[in-house]
């Protein structure tokens, strides 16, 4: 049986030309840009509400929207528990046909309640996302297509991708620098 070479079929001569010219290829390329042409690119959209002025404001407003609807849901449970009590307390002078109308009809109205509070929810959640993307949406339209990209997604929402994808940083300077130029 003859002995395998562990060196490749291919002469060192011509391996050397193919790593030539491979080498080449690399330096004819130049760098890498930062900008990279891809179909898919990412955005923080916490830093961008946190970095630029515009999302500061949004920010606060959709906060204040939170703390108000906190307060206004404080106030029902408030309401519904003295209520509650009440209900009990006047248990002993009801008939019990009385107390199980009187009972339903308390239920009927802390899931009516309940409901309206959990719709309200959605819809401030909803409006949120909408404000957001819609503050924003000129910007990151604008810098998807000098990229090529077809679809931006939430940084936060990915499990691993280049940094080259990312354009927060981006984002931010171009927001920031565009309400500058609006107080000007």
């Amino acid at each position: 049986m003859k002995p395998t070479r562990s060196i490749s079929r291919f002469p060192r001569a011509f391996r050397l030309l193919l790593a030539g010219l491979v080498a080449g290829a690399c330096l004819l390329a130049g760098p890498v840009s930062a900008q990279v042409a891809t179909p898919v690119l990412t955005i923080d959209w916490e830093r961008l509400l946190n970095e630029t002025r515009q999302g500061a404001l949004l920010r606060a407003k959709l906060d204040r929207e939170a703390q108000e609807l906190a307060a206004e849901h404080l106030r029902i449970r408030n309401e519904l528990a003295a209520e509650e009590r009440e209900l009990t307390d006047r248990r002993a002078e009801l008939s019990p046909e009385e107390f199980r109308d009187l009972a339903n009809a308390f239920d009927a109205r802390v899931q009516r309640l309940r409901a309206e509070t959990d719709e309200k929810e959605r819809l401030l959640s909803r409006a949120a996302d909408e404000a957001r993307l819609s503050f924003f949406r000129d910007v990151i339209a604008d810098i998807a297509r000098a990229r090529g990209a077809f679809v931006v997604l939430n940084s936060r929402d990915v499990l691993l991708f280049a940094n080259a994808v990312d354009i927060t940083d981006e984002a931010i300077r171009r927001i920031n620098q565009m309400a500058d130029e609006e107080t000007e």
